[in-house]
């Protein structure tokens, strides 16, 4: 059963170097990579399987991605937060990043669920990604799974927003190109308020002329706003 360890440390530490992590506690790495299959196959020599880190670590991936949408998207409601976070947390999002960091061939599984076809397996794919995030949080702390979770979700954060059709800004610019006309452009028309309270407003100009408005407590706020605006008229 050793020799089976040895052969995988060298896949561990390949994958501490995809995911930009160097565990301290070694140990939780391995519980994270090991399947309950294997587990009971190697009940005689104590291995924990991941299940109890997958417990924390989707705690941990909630928290993460609900905190990446609160600073990244300020101008969403919680309606749209919540559809955005259950888009990114879904099984399938998340098996497809296991598969971007390689996760299924650093994984300890039993010969049956071997054979099975279990390593390809999206539910198994996803599993041992929370789990991986919940073992990172055990050995750093919140700060370094962060550092973990956000190269990796960003990208499906800005693409749901997308397909959400709240990102104003991009729909205005998908419109003009489509309608081979220039680009928007926008301009800080005033800033009020003392420096804890500033409100800015935004002008949206298109070909040179006032497309839109819009107000808000930061200048990304604002812009949005303006660009929902000229969609509006735009469409309208």
């Amino acid at each position: 059963m050793h020799d089976v360890i040895a052969r995988y440390q060298s896949l561990w530490d390949a994958l501490e170097v995809r995911i930009g992590y160097r565990f301290e506690q070694r140990d939780l790495l391995q519980e994270a990579m090991t399947h309950r299959s294997f587990a009971n196959e190697a009940a005689a020599h104590g291995f924990a399987d991941y299940e109890r880190l997958e417990f924390l670590g989707d705690a941990v991936l909630d928290l993460v991605v609900s905190h990446c949408l609160l600073r990244d998207f300020p101008d969403f409601n919680e309606g749209d937060l919540t559809r955005l976070r259950a888009e990114v947390v879904a099984e399938p999002s998340l098996a497809r990043l296991a598969r971007q960091i390689d996760l299924q061939g650093c994984l300890l599984l039993g010969r049956g669920e071997e054979r099975s076809g279990g390593r390809t397996r999206d539910s198994l794919q996803s599993d041992a990604l929370e789990a991986l995030f919940g073992a990172v949080f055990s050995d750093g702390g919140f700060e370094q799974v962060v550092m973990v979770i956000e190269p990796l979700l960003l990208p499906l954060l800005q693409a749901a927003s997308k397909r959400s059709g709240h990102d104003y800004k991009t729909r205005l610019q998908e419109y003009r190109q489509a309608q081979q006309e220039s680009l928007p452009v926008y301009q800080l028309a005033e800033a009020s308020g003392p420096d804890h309270q500033r409100c800015y407003r935004i002008v949206v100009y298109l070909d040179g002329q006032s497309g839109g408005e819009g107000s808000g407590t930061t200048k990304k706020k604002a812009e949005q706003a303006a660009a929902r605006q000229a969609l509006e008229r735009l469409e309208s």
